[in-house]
């Protein structure tokens, strides 16, 4: 008779705490468990859990200090940072779904967007309400499905986006919506990383 290992519970964490928390260390590091528990608002235990996967992949060492990212931590940083170039907070307007809401820019994408339902979806897999996609091509801001010219049919939201993204040719920005900050910004990093 062969005895199986029962499975353990389902992880309290997603890839996307992975990447917060690699970008948290990033920015913040040597930073300790509290204050990664506290700003990726989950428990001890995800934490230490995410800590000791981190160290074995070689991505942080952990201190009396806190976590820091080690050279492959950067070296894996660096290289989202070049498609997901920037994320910023942008308020309510007629392109959002809800209160709360985060724009994320990824660089040299635009032709893997078809419709944005698959980025829609993604958001709200996480929980988002939904996501907005944006592509930048021949000098505009196309929201397909939408409208082929956001800064004739919505001017003041792309003023807005305009003015914090620093946009390029088939680049694309991704805003996720939501009733909190934590799933708005998931919303957006879920919408983006099917783009990835």
């Amino acid at each position: 008779m062969s005895m199986q290992k029962a499975p353990g519970p389902y992880p309290s964490f997603t890839v996307f705490d992975l990447l917060r928390m690699i970008e948290l260390i990033a920015e913040k590091g040597p930073i300790g468990r509290g204050k990664l528990a506290v700003e990726l608002e989950i428990g001890g235990g995800a934490i230490r859990t995410l800590i000791s996967r981190l160290k074995d992949s070689g991505m942080i060492s952990a201190s009396k200090l806190g976590c820091s990212l080690t050279k492959r931590g950067f070296e894996f940083w660096n290289r989202i940072q070049l498609i997901i170039a920037q994320k910023v907070i942008l308020v309510e307007s007629d392109l959002t779904f809800a209160a709360c809401n985060v724009a994320v820019l990824l660089k040299g994408r635009g032709d893997k967007v078809r419709k944005g339902l698959e980025q829609r979806d993604a958001a709200v897999a996480v929980g988002a309400k939904g996501a907005t996609t944006l592509v930048f091509k021949g000098g505009k801001l196309v929201v397909p499905m939408v409208t082929e010219d956001l800064a004739r049919d919505f001017p003041v939201a792309f003023g807005k986006i305009t003015r914090m993204l620093d946009l390029e040719e088939n680049d694309v920005v991704v805003i996720g919506s939501a009733e909190d900050p934590k799933k708005a910004e998931y919303g957006a990093l879920a919408a983006a990383w099917t783009l990835i």
